[in-house]
């Protein structure tokens, strides 16, 4: 059974298909058309909405893409379409400041950007033009009308009032505790009858999985709901991970960052980037903002794609994961995780627990690069990360490197990276390290580019690194809101 706020009426959905999406709930069943369906894929922006949920911190909007997030996601939840921001017959703020910039072109995708500027109207965003290229990293506008969109999204910010539902804020709060039942929670957010397990602790979620062998694990579904939507296979039974405490938290030690499986990207990124400010341009071309509201690390790591971006950055910073299965526990270095394509070595009881990130050492550098054909939201061509470590004589005592996209899992080039180990990194050897990096690359022909451009860019991403962490003072980036930036 799933219980939400669609805008502020109360819905319950006593028996719903565990791959029912959002995007077909509106459409179909609410008969709210104004969320349009793109691609189904996560990659345009015309499907998204925004969901509030309540947090330690109070309630929070964020915006998703309602064509890969499935409707029992929302329990416990407020969903928003474009049709709901209507304050009393006048226009909300958001599109207001579209029609006075004259920001909607042929409309189709007007409700997309319209939602993702009201969850960033709800945000803490400073009013600035980065604030707004970040929130509109989602949505795309056929008719080419960028600019007097984000025109729009800057004076939004910049002159903020607040609107009917800041105005109502506790009101909304106290409908959503409402939804909060007394009896157990596996008994309320469960459905076993279609196929749909939500449990809320990992004995829970042991049991759920003893009882459905075959199920697929969930939690933000940015990946799996593609199987849905993209080669249309039905998701018969799905154990839904968000629900279990131990898999939501984050914590920060003297010895790491240790990351619950279903902690998405958004929540991640402060202290992620606390450690390693260097991760900021990997991390914002890891999808859109709504993809990262919803992705995890452990959906990224589990699913095993050879083009998921987070492994070689991972396997670079020397990340583990403990696996689980409710009674035992063991710890896998991210870089023995992926066997093969798509393959990893969970036993079928086991699930990925938590993900752990050494704190960054003093003196350490680290680049992660990621070439693509489309700077956001985009598969990786190639993805490269660097790690390095050097005494206090520059000699190198530790180089890890990790390259995605060039074949079927993660490469790893553990003998081309002992050959640095013990020289002075400023005067290495750089041309013929670079050549023997690329003697050792065999990655894969395909439609993104040819096995001869991947190993001639990934040797140029060696120099790079090179070249940023001992001559900082040179320019080498185009920064991504445009002019000349440091490395």
């Amino acid at each position: 059974m799933t219980d939400f706020l669609l805008n502020r009426q109360p819905v319950t959905l006593a028996t719903t298909d565990p791959d029912l999406t959002v995007l077909d709930y509106l459409r179909e069943q609410a008969h709210l058309t104004g969320t349009k369906e793109g691609c189904a894929s996560g990659d345009c922006g015309a499907c998204t909405i925004v969901v509030g949920e309540l947090t330690d911190q109070g309630l929070r909007y964020r915006s998703l893409n309602s064509c890969i997030t499935f409707v029992h996601s929302l329990h416990g939840k407020q969903l928003l379409t474009v049709e709901h921001l209507e304050q009393e017959g006048a226009l909300h703020p958001v599109q207001q400041a579209l029609v006075e910039h004259h920001g909607s072109q042929c409309g189709f995708c007007t409700p997309g950007f319209v939602m993702s500027l009201f969850a960033l109207y709800h945000s803490d965003a400073p009013p600035n033009r980065e604030a707004v290229l970040t929130a509109l990293s989602g949505n795309l506008c056929r008719c080419t009308g960028y600019r007097p969109i984000i025109d729009a999204g800057v004076a939004l910010l910049k002159d903020r009032h607040g609107d009917a539902f800041s105005a109502d804020l506790a009101n909304i709060e106290a409908e959503l505790r409402s939804l909060e039942t007394p009896v157990l929670p596996e008994e309320t957010k469960s459905d076993h009858s279609v196929g749909f397990w939500k449990p809320t602790t990992r004995r829970e979620l042991a049991k759920a999985r003893s009882q459905a062998p075959g199920a697929r694990y969930t939690a933000g579904s940015t990946d799996l709901a593609l199987e849905k939507t993209q080669r249309l296979t039905d998701l018969d039974a799905l154990i839904d991970l968000t629900g279990v405490t131990e898999l939501n938290r984050l914590t920060v030690d003297v010895k790491g960052l240790h990351i619950g499986a279903a902690v998405s990207y958004t929540d991640l990124e402060p202290a992620l980037l606390a450690d390693y400010p260097e991760a900021r341009e990997w991390l914002e071309r890891l999808g859109s903002r709504p993809i990262r509201n919803r992705g995890t690390l452990g959906g990224n790591l589990g699913n095993a794609s050879p083009i998921g971006d987070t492994p070689p950055l991972l396997i670079a910073l020397g990340a583990s994961v403990t696996l689980s299965n409710g009674h035992t526990e063991r710890s896998v270095p991210v870089s023995e995780l992926i066997t093969g394509y798509r393959q990893t070595v969970l036993a079928e009881d086991e699930w990925i627990d938590t993900i752990h990130i050494p704190r960054r050492k003093p003196g350490s550098q680290l680049r992660a690069y990621k070439i693509s054909k489309r700077f956001e939201d985009d598969i990786s061509t190639v993805c490269a990360v660097f790690y390095l470590e050097t005494d206090h004589n520059d000699k190198v005592t530790c180089l890890r490197a990790s390259f995605g996209g060039l074949a079927a899992t993660p490469l790893v080039l553990s003998d081309w990276q002992k050959q640095l180990t013990g020289q002075h990194w400023p005067s290495v050897a750089v041309n013929e390290l670079s050549q023997t990096l690329a003697d050792n690359l065999a990655p894969i022909d395909d439609v993104r580019a040819s096995a001869r451009y991947r190993v001639q860019v990934t040797a140029n991403l060696f120099k790079r690194f090179h070249l940023e962490t001992t001559q900082p003072d040179i320019r080498s980036r185009v920064h991504i809101h445009g002019g000349l930036d440091h490395a």
